[in-house]
């Protein structure tokens, strides 16, 4: 659907029967979850008709999610509380929970490049 100015409306974001939108907000509210990841390549998003959304995938009668967790999080703890709060909204489709990175700890200082972009690969400062 789209508006009198040509503009994408969003709509529901069903795929197989899984409101892509619904799960992508549940995980989004999960604690411990800092964020979706939709991959280096983006290789874990749904695309859809003018949008995407990053870190949710509905595909072979399963579904995957990608986030990134907070720190000190416990992994196997936080991938039992996102399958558990998905579930009602995945039906009967498995859910595969990929944590794909983990939030620096609190008060680590961001390393920036010479083109003020953050550079990942830096270690700590000393």
């Amino acid at each position: 659907m789209t508006s009198p100015l040509g503009t994408v409306v969003p709509g529901a974001a069903v795929i197989d029967g899984v409101d892509v939108d619904a799960v992508a907000a549940a995980a989004r509210g999960c604690p411990g979850v800092a964020g979706l990841d939709g991959g280096r390549f983006g290789e874990v998003t749904s695309y859809l008709p003018g949008r995407k959304v990053a870190g949710v995938v509905v595909s072979g009668g399963r579904v995957r999610v990608q986030v990134r967790s907070r720190w000190a999080v416990p992994a196997p703890e936080l991938a039992a509380r996102l399958t558990e709060v998905l579930a009602p909204l995945t039906g009967r489709r498995p859910v595969d929970v990929m944590i794909a990175d983990i939030d620096d700890p609190p008060g680590t200082p961001e390393h920036t490049t010479a083109t003020g972009r953050p550079n990942l690969a830096a270690g700590p400062l000393t």
